[in-house]
């Protein structure tokens, strides 16, 4: 299994987020994680496809699109256009989620279903061979410097499982990626219950040394 870490920059310094995102890119980030909230769907609101295009000079690795917005169709051309490599939505923002999938894969960016803590996993019945990542969110989305909450622990593990077994019929590799608290004291505590993509944002933007973190992160893993 491949690991990747995507530092979310919505814990980064904005004065300076070109230079931030070509920092934890250098000190070994495989993603840069780009959360975009608007004030409805969850209680934020933080940035749009300029800011997106405005880092794309300075992320020589996909960036990975986070959509925390209802409705969700009318803004995924743009942030195709502005750079987005991946880009992930909530299954309660969207009328018709398979209409959305496509909608991301016609305009050439991998697509992801996104997982409140609360949230059942009965979409993926429907969805899961249409999925480049499922993603789940180990806090209430809506703000940074969260808390994880062990109890999305079993429904990485369920999945994994779903995952795995699709791989087995169809070949295509899905990843599974957590959001949300996730630190170098319980990464490999989630890599064990099945995630190979970890978002973290205060965990690595609040240190000194970007590297360092992002190295002890990937310490926690098992050898790939």
């Amino acid at each position: 299994m491949k690991f990747r870490i995507a530092p979310s920059i919505l814990s980064a310094d904005f004065g300076r987020l070109g230079e931030e995102v070509k920092a934890v890119i250098e000190g070994g980030a495989d993603l840069i994680h780009f959360d975009v909230m608007d004030n409805h769907y969850v209680p934020n609101l933080t940035i749009g496809p300029p800011v997106c295009e405005g880092i794309r000079p300075y992320a020589s690795v996909p960036i990975d699109v986070h959509l925390m917005i209802k409705p969700v169709d009318r803004i995924i051309p743009d942030f195709a256009k502005a750079g987005a490599g991946i880009i992930s939505f909530h299954p309660e923002a969207s009328d018709h989620i398979d209409r959305t999938i496509a909608l991301i894969h016609e305009h050439g960016c991998k697509a992801g279903l996104v997982f409140n803590p609360a949230t059942p996993l009965d979409y993926l019945d429907y969805t899961l061979d249409k999925l480049d990542l499922v993603l789940l969110m180990s806090v209430n989305p809506g703000f940074g410097g969260q808390k994880f909450i062990p109890s999305v622990l079993p429904k990485i593990r369920e999945v994994r499982r779903r995952v795995d077994a699709a791989a087995k019929i169809t070949g295509r590799e899905v990843w599974v990626e957590v959001d949300g608290g996730v630190k170098v004291d319980n990464i490999a505590e989630i890599a064990a219950a099945g995630a190979d993509t970890f978002v973290a944002g205060s965990a690595i933007f609040g240190t000194n040394d970007y590297s360092k973190t992002i190295a002890d992160l990937r310490s926690r893993l098992p050898a790939q």
